[in-house]
């Protein structure tokens, strides 16, 4: 009975053991979009999310250092971000460029990695619709983490500068740029109460913050 008891519990650590391999391996999932566009602003963009909605975002020119900046996604976006990928085979051999001659765009690269698995695919243009959308959250995602950190940095160091800033978040937020612009709600708030900031920009913070409320 002594050996059967030690057998099962042997049996059950292993069940343990492999439950657990398959949750790390499970977090341990990535997906990376670069864009290099020399000659353009900015001309490096790298965002990088894991499957537990982590990520970073190192979005400047080429010659500058890297500065990857942390953010976190929602499991919503996460999911949808990897259920695209997945149908694209975590980019395993897949061709979405269009093969024809373009302007260039710059270079898209995605990167799936898993623990020692990975697969990338690049491309300047795509008329691949699933490719499309999931360039397109990243694009956003960039765009959202550009206006948010010069939003912040404007409110610590540039008071007067504030009321621009929050013109080109009203523009982009019309434009549905923004995967999560509910990101900018803590900052929004914070401004539009804030008397230290001119009337204008904190009125604008109010209206916006409340656009973003109703609508999300």
């Amino acid at each position: 009975m002594a050996i059967f008891r030690r057998l099962l519990s042997s049996a059950f650590v292993c069940l343990l053991l492999a439950a657990s391999a398959r949750v790390n391996a499970a977090g341990g999932e990535s997906i990376t979009f670069r864009k290099i566009f020399k000659s353009s602003f900015p001309e490096f963009t790298e965002i990088k999310v894991d499957a537990s909605g982590a990520g970073t975002s190192d979005i400047r020119q080429l010659s500058d250092d890297p500065s990857p900046r942390p953010f976190h996604l929602e499991d919503s976006l996460v999911q949808q971000i990897f259920s695209l990928a997945q149908k694209l085979h975590d980019f395993n051999g897949v061709d979405v460029e269009v093969h024809r001659r373009i302007a260039n765009l710059g270079l898209k690269t995605f990167v799936y990695q898993n623990g020692a698995e990975s697969h990338q695919m690049s491309f300047n243009y795509t008329s691949n619709p699933t490719a499309r959308k999931l360039l397109s959250i990243f694009e956003g995602l960039a765009t959202q983490q550009t206006d948010l950190s010069d939003l912040q940095n404007a409110m610590r160091y540039d008071r007067l500068g504030v009321n621009d800033v929050l013109l080109r978040v009203e523009t982009d937020y019309g434009q549905n740029l923004y995967p999560e612009p509910a990101v900018f709600l803590s900052p929004l708030d914070q401004l539009a109460g804030d008397d230290h900031f001119v009337d204008i920009a904190r009125k604008r913070a109010r209206a916006l913050a409340g656009r973003i409320r109703a609508a999300h």
